[in-house]
């Protein structure tokens, strides 16, 4: 965080990381009001699920805002990074896609899906699948679920474990792939009319304005999770995407 001069006031500099969709546009449409309140908000792209948190640890960032809840728990853990929370804005309800079959019932023996490769993404992959009735899990494996875990797979289904961003440019060539909305968004996907199948609302995968521990009583960043937990957030949330996007707040 820096201190930048103006005409009026020196103003408060929050650099914060986010995927483009939705993730930034939410920041785009609160930046005004942030501004008012003398907090200059820099919104600074990634596109892939690793460098925001890294970039954050570093202190490159303020904060970020692109992942659910307990990707940032696994994440921090793997890579002993002492981030938090400070506010749940929105779930993106993860849905199966097809280019093929516009019905799971369609899915043919030996079908190929397609599912993230990391472990919280893809947990969370397999037990929509499962939720779906087309796998069984083991009980005991939890929301970080591997491939390993399946007991039960009566369609032989054959798993492709890929990087998060790059399942919807494999959807011509398998069966299926079970796809974050953000990158469905991106693809040009309605989750709401393209999803063969999408979580239900109750989803604890609410994604988070991430920052360091040790600044997570930051007055500008808790201006900043005022802003995203606001009526104006809310009602943005709803019109822009339709059910794809729903508020945690």
């Amino acid at each position: 965080m820096a201190l930048v001069a103006g005409t009026a006031a020196a103003q408060t500099v929050l650099r914060v990381g986010a995927t483009p969709v939705p993730h930034a546009e939410v920041l785009q449409v609160i930046q005004p009001q942030l501004a008012v309140e003398g907090i200059q908000l820099e919104i600074v792209e990634f596109t892939d699920y690793v460098q925001p948190n890294l970039a954050l640890a570093a202190g490159d960032l303020d904060a970020n805002y692109f992942q659910h809840i307990p990707y940032l728990e696994q994440f921090s853990q793997d890579h002993r990074l002492d981030l938090t929370y400070i506010a749940a804005v929105h779930i993106e309800p993860m849905g199966v896609y097809s280019g093929r079959w516009t019905r799971l019932e369609d899915l043919p023996q030996g079908a190929s899906i397609a599912i993230p490769n990391d472990p919280t993404n893809g947990g969370r992959a397999l037990l929509l699948l499962q939720s779906a009735g087309l796998i069984r899990l083991d009980p005991a494996a939890g929301i970080t679920a591997t491939i390993l875990d399946v007991v039960e797979n009566p369609l032989g289904l054959r798993f492709r474990e890929l990087e998060a961003a790059q399942l919807p440019r494999v959807l011509p060539d398998v069966d299926a792939a079970v796809i974050n909305t953000n990158y469905a968004l991106e693809a040009g996907l309605n989750p709401v009319a393209d999803a063969l199948t999408i979580e239900g609302s109750d989803s604890p995968y609410a994604n988070v304005l991430a920052v360091r521990t040790d600044r997570q009583d930051d007055p500008a960043l808790q201006a900043l999770a005022r802003a995203l937990t606001s009526s104006q957030v809310r009602d943005f949330l709803l019109e822009r995407y339709g059910g794809a996007v729903v508020p945690a707040f």
